[in-house]
């Protein structure tokens, strides 16, 4: 089942390209969270695990998917929807 994520936590708020921490929403108005390592170990299981809705278009969504950085370091991001921004990094921080 596929989850929508609707909040990030990242160590450092203001900066558009910090790590994200945790990413967490909604489900049945029950909250969740997942550390960064387990919602990766969950997109590499499952491709279609967690989803995003797209800002400039809401009814569609793109999947939460994993990079590896240049340094080898797993990372989640979103696929490319046309807009240069990580659409996770734009959520709002997760309580």
């Amino acid at each position: 089942m596929s989850r929508q994520v609707f909040c990030v936590n990242k160590k450092d708020r203001q900066n558009p390209h910090e790590r994200i921490l945790n990413i967490g929403g909604v489900v049945n108005g029950v909250a969740w969270k997942r550390s960064q390592p387990d919602a990766i170990t969950d997109v590499e299981r499952d491709s279609s695990a967690y989803y995003v809705r797209d800002r400039h278009n809401p009814p569609h969504s793109v999947w939460v998917i994993v990079r590896t950085s240049q340094w080898g370091n797993k990372y989640l991001t979103t696929e490319p929807d046309g807009d240069s921004q990580n659409n996770l990094l734009s959520l709002e921080e997760c309580r």
